[in-house]
């Protein structure tokens, strides 16, 4: 049995299994290979690493696990997990079971996006869910907010950083916005759209407008989503775990969940969703987790 499982090889999983490597912690670290941020060319906020490719980040952290020989790396998927006396066993895409006394899921969230024409095409390049992200590539050039309901007005205004040239777009829902609201956006430069949207359309992998439902198009060189529900792992789910109304995770103090040795770390946690911040929680994770088999080996 190892000291721990952890199930995702993102920032958050990356830097649990470093932490608990330097603490001579017997690892397992099970990544599907499919990260929320395939599509983004660069990964942004990261200090020294400011704007490097996803892929080229993940190398870099699994060139440091190298250095550590009691974090064992595969490429294989969890397909279930369970809760026993001991701790937890985790199933893997093989077929095959392994166990520990400790679990930290890091898979982050399943990215729902609207089914409009070229958003999936744009995804990454054009279409973005994080402003503080991606908002400084699209600077002081026609961003689109696309979302509705009250919570919409600060959504688009926070996008008033990034540039003057600023729309809120509804997709043909209605904006849900107070008098008060609407003279808000206004003051601040902010158009309010509630038509509906045929498509995004662009050429060279850059967006440069949107085709409305009624053929007009309007300027846009970057779409952000409004926060929205998101899809965690299963596996949260299956072992017990609390989820907001949201899908994430209400972790408590050190990344702990309701459920008596589980951890979660990263996007699927409680907290905002930058990769910087990911990889913090991940060492929070694996901090308590072995503050935790100290003290059930020390007594």
């Amino acid at each position: 049995m190892r000291d721990v499982i952890i199930v995702g090889g993102g920032p958050a999983g990356l830097n649990a299994a470093l932490i608990l490597g330097r603490c001579r912690r017997t690892v397992l670290l099970c990544d599907a290979g499919r990260p929320r941020n395939a599509a983004t060319p660069r990964t942004w906020g990261i200090f020294t690493r400011d704007g490097i490719p996803p892929a080229e980040l993940r190398a870099c952290a699994e060139a440091d696990l190298r250095r550590y020989p009691t974090v064992e790396r595969r490429a294989i998927e969890v397909t279930g997990a369970a809760r026993t006396d001991q701790g937890f066993t985790v199933e893997l895409a093989d077929g095959t079971r392994e166990r520990a006394r400790r679990l930290i899921v890091a898979t982050g969230l399943h990215q729902d996006l609207p089914e409009i024409e070229g958003f999936a095409e744009f995804w990454g390049t054009g279409v973005h869910s994080c402003p503080y992200c991606d908002g400084y590539e699209a600077r002081d050039q026609p961003l689109v907010a696309l979302g509705h309901g009250p919570a919409a007005k600060g959504f688009a205004l926070e996008l008033t950083l990034w540039s003057r040239d600023v729309t809120l777009c509804t997709d043909g829902r209605p904006a849900e916005l107070s008098d008060e609201d609407r003279d808000r956006l206004a003051r601040h430069g902010v158009r309010v759209d509630e038509r509906p949207v045929r498509a995004l359309r662009g050429t060279a992998g850059e967006p440069s407008h949107l085709e409305l439902a009624d053929g007009t198009h309007l300027a846009c060189r970057a779409v952000f989503l409004m926060p929205a529900g998101c899809r965690p792992s299963d596996l949260l789910a299956g072992l017990g775990c609390d989820l907001t109304d949201t899908g994430v995770v209400p972790t408590n103090d050190y990344e702990r969940t309701n459920v008596p040795g589980l951890y979660v770390a990263g996007d699927a946690s409680r907290r905002v969703q930058f990769a910087v911040v990911a990889a913090a929680e991940g060492a929070m994770a694996a901090f308590a987790v072995n503050t935790e088999l100290l003290r059930e080996d020390t007594r």
